[in-house]
């Protein structure tokens, strides 16, 4: 199977948060385009979540420790674990789910 997120309709998930999703049997993947500003408010799930920025800048906290993510840089979040965030510039950010995020579909 192939596929591209330019074939994937967007939405906007939170205020700021446009999202392209592709979902699999195991994983979902989350292209976000996210507003200089905006903000992910504090949250957990059961799903493992590896987060890679693709441009842009977004300071991220997991589990209290927060970082100025950048591009190239990769967060890898184990289940359960409370994170949130703010985009400090436009950013673009892919997030890979696993198990699939039945609550994106």
């Amino acid at each position: 199977m192939y596929t591209n997120f330019n074939e994937c309709k967007s939405k906007e998930l939170i205020p700021g948060f446009m999202v392209q999703l592709i979902h699999t049997e195991s994983q979902t993947f989350a292209l976000f385009e996210i507003e200089k500003g905006a903000v992910l408010p504090e949250h957990f799930h059961i799903h493992e979540q590896v987060s890679q920025v693709l441009e842009g800048e977004f300071e991220l906290t997991i589990d209290g420790n927060s970082k100025l993510c950048k591009k190239g840089d990769i967060a890898i979040m184990k289940p359960n674990a409370v994170h949130s965030g703010r985009a400090i510039t436009n950013c673009k950010i892919l997030d890979v789910f696993t198990p699939v995020r039945e609550d994106l579909k």
